[in-house]
């Protein structure tokens, strides 16, 4: 029989109240309740902005596999289809990835940062670390250009948001970014800056960073001469 629980202070798990009033009355399997519990204890246990659960490691748990059937097989075939009825249900978001050669399935809590990561996969934003806990590292969704003039330049007007909107039309993000951040590295936070050198790319190309054969001084020399000299204090 449980003994109880232990005096004292005791680790506790949160628990979303929905799974009270809307999945708890729903859930009629019992490994799939069972599991749906294990994955609030598991992924409250574990670190990091977006948390999921691999499949192997959930069907590597003895513990789990010991409430799911008296044998070995029986617990896995229970367990499989505890998974199939919580992702089908909507409690699970389940993603797909290849890395290491082989297929590999995750599982995220139907939570606003689970379906932003489900998202971010399906967008390719997602890179290998190699971890063993988490071996995938899903990434943060791009700042906006809003976000980054706001966030390295000044404070965001109806005026600059038109402009900002323009350029977007205009440049790739990612072109945007790096003027951004060359502002910044200069010291030099204005938009016209960014602009001059958003339009210096156009006409000339761009290479990137680290590929270029300027030196040090001549990189500077290129962005504080010419049509860059006058939002340059020297």
């Amino acid at each position: 029989m449980f003994p109880g629980f232990p005096p004292g202070k005791t680790p506790l798990t949160p628990i979303p109240e929905p799974f009270f009033t809307e999945l708890l009355p729903a859930i009629d399997h019992l490994g799939e309740l069972k599991l749906t519990l294990y994955v609030f204890w598991k992924l409250n246990r574990m670190e990091g902005r977006f948390r999921y659960l691999r499949r192997a490691d959930i069907f590597a748990d003895e513990a789990l596999l010991e409430g799911m059937g008296e044998t070995p097989e029986e617990a896995a075939a229970v367990l499989k289809e505890s998974l199939a009825l919580a992702v089908e249900r909507g409690t699970l978001l389940e993603a797909e990835l290849e890395f290491e050669g082989a297929q590999h399935t995750l599982y995220f809590v139907n939570t606003p940062k689970g379906r932003a990561a489900l998202q971010a996969i399906r967008q390719g934003r997602w890179k290998f670390t190699g971890a063993q806990a988490a071996p995938v590292e899903v990434l943060p969704p791009r700042p906006t250009v809003y976000q980054l003039y706001e966030e390295n330049i000044g404070p965001l007007t109806p005026l600059i948001a038109d402009t900002l909107k323009e350029a977007e039309e205009t440049y790739p993000a990612d072109w945007i970014a790096e003027a951004i951040q060359l502002a910044v590295e200069r010291n030099v936070r204005h938009w016209r800056y960014v602009d001059a050198i958003l339009r210096r790319w156009e006409e000339e190309g761009r290479r990137e960073r680290e590929h270029r054969g300027d030196s040090e001084e001549t990189g500077y020399d290129k962005y504080t001469s010419g049509p860059f000299g006058e939002y340059v204090e020297h």
